[in-house]
C-alpha cells in the first residue's frame, strides 16, 4: 500500500498532540515529512516546545520540527490559554527541556523545501491557524501543485470563539480566505463534526486501562481538557477536534462528507472568522471543500485505543 506523504502543521495543544500519536503510531500508512508549528493555541514558542515534548514521548526522532509564523499576515496573534493553559499543554508533567530540538530552517521555508525536492504529492495537514500555508502558497504558488489535498482543523456552521467563528479561522481569517480560494482539494473537519467525537469519562477509562507511557500521557491530557470543556462549555467531554485529521487519513470511512462550497468573512463586524459554508446551494459556487457532517465515534475511538496500545 502506498504510503501518504504529510506535513503536520500544528499549535500543539491537546488535541494537536492526540493527532500527532496517531500519526506516529501509523507510519505504515503516513510518511510523516515534517511537522511545523505556528502561532494559535499559545504564542509559536511555547507550541514549538510542545511538538518537541510530544516527538520526544512518541520517539519521533527522525522527523524534523520547525517553528513557524508568530503572528498572523495582518493582524495580531490571539491565544487560547482559557482552553489550553498557560503553556498550551497543561495536564501532563513534562520536562522543561525536551530531547529533541528544531531545525534551523523558517517552518514555511521548510514546506517550500520539501515541494521543491519531492515528485511524491505532498498532503498538509494543517490543525491551526492557516498562516504558515497561505505564506506557502503566496511565496511560490506554483507548487500548490505538489500539494495533493489540504485535510484541516477548522470551522464550521457555527463558532466557538465568537459566535460565527471557531477559533483557528478567527486567528487568521485572512490566511484562511488564501488556502480557501487557492484551488487545492480541501478536506475540512469543522465543529460539526469534532464536536461529535467527545472524550468522555467512559473513553478516558479505556485508555488507562491500556497502561503505557502514551496512554498515561493522553489520559493526563484529557483530564485536563474534558475539565476546561465542562467548566467553560458545560460539555460531557472534551471535543478532540485535531484529530479527526489524522484519523481521516488513515480511515477515511470513519467520515461522512458533503461536497460543498466555502467562503472565509475576513471584514464582518460580528462574523468575522466565519466559515459561510453553502450546504444547500444556495450561491451556485463550484464547491471547494469536501465538508465532514459526521463521524463513526465507534470507529474513531476504536483507532485511537488501538493506535495507543501500539506504543507498547
Amino acid at each position: 500500500m502506498t504510503k501518504t506523504n504529510i506535513i503536520i502543521d500544528c499549535d500543539p495543544g491537546h488535541d494537536d498532540a492526540i493527532a500527532m500519536i496517531l500519526a506516529a503510531s501509523n507510519q505504515d500508512l503516513l510518511n510523516i515529512k515534517a511537522i511545523t508549528t505556528v502561532g494559535g493555541n499559545v504564542e509559536v514558542e511555547k507550541n514549538t516546545l510542545n511538538a518537541l515534548r510530544i516527538c520526544d514521548i512518541i520517539g519521533l526522532e527522525q522527523v524534523p520540527v520547525a517553528k513557524g509564523a508568530k503572528r498572523p499576515l495582518v493582524k495580531d496573534i490571539e491565544v487560547a490559554e482559557s482552553i489550553h493553559g498557560e503553556s498550551g499543554l497543561e495536564g501532563p508533567n513534562l520536562p522543561d527541556v525536551p530531547t529533541k530540538q528544531i531545525i534551523d530552517t523558517h517552518a514555511v521555508d521548510l514546506i517550500l523545501e520539501i515541494l521543491h525536492n519531492t515528485d511524491e504529492p505532498i498532503t498538509l495537514v494543517a490543525t491551526g491557524p492557516l498562516t504558515n500555508i497561505a505564506m506557502v502558497l503566496i511565496k511560490e504558488p506554483e507548487l500548490k501543485q505538489k500539494i495533493s489535498e489540504i485535510v484541516l482543523m477548522g470551522g464550521g456552521t457555527f463558532g466557538n470563539w465568537t459566535p460565527a467563528a471557531e477559533f483557528n479561522i478567527y486567528v487568521d481569517a485572512e490566511a484562511a480566505d488564501v488556502v480557501f480560494k487557492s484551488g487545492i482539494p480541501i478536506c475540512m473537519f469543522g465543529l460539526d463534526v469534532t464536536h461529535q467525537v467527545l472524550a468522555t469519562n467512559e473513553e478516558i477509562a479505556k485508555l488507562q486501562n491500556i497502561n503505557n507511557n502514551v496512554s498515561e500521557f493522553v489520559v493526563e491530557l484529557l483530564h485536563f481538557f474534558t475539565k476546561t470543556y465542562q467548566d467553560v462549555f458545560d460539555f460531557e467531554g472534551a471535543p478532540i477536534h485535531d484529530a479527526c485529521t489524522i484519523a481521516y487519513l488513515i480511515d477515511p470511512s470513519i467520515f461522512t462528507f458533503k461536497h460543498v462550497h466555502v467562503d472565509i468573512e475576513t471584514k464582518g463586524e460580528h462574523s468575522y472568522g466565519m466559515t459561510a459554508v453553502d450546504r444547500l446551494g444556495v450561491t451556485g459556487k463550484e464547491p471547494n471543500v469536501h465538508f465532514a457532517t459526521e463521524a463513526n465515534t465507534s470507529k474513531f475511538w476504536t483507532l485511537l485505543e488501538k493506535s495507543v496500545a501500539s506504543y507498547s
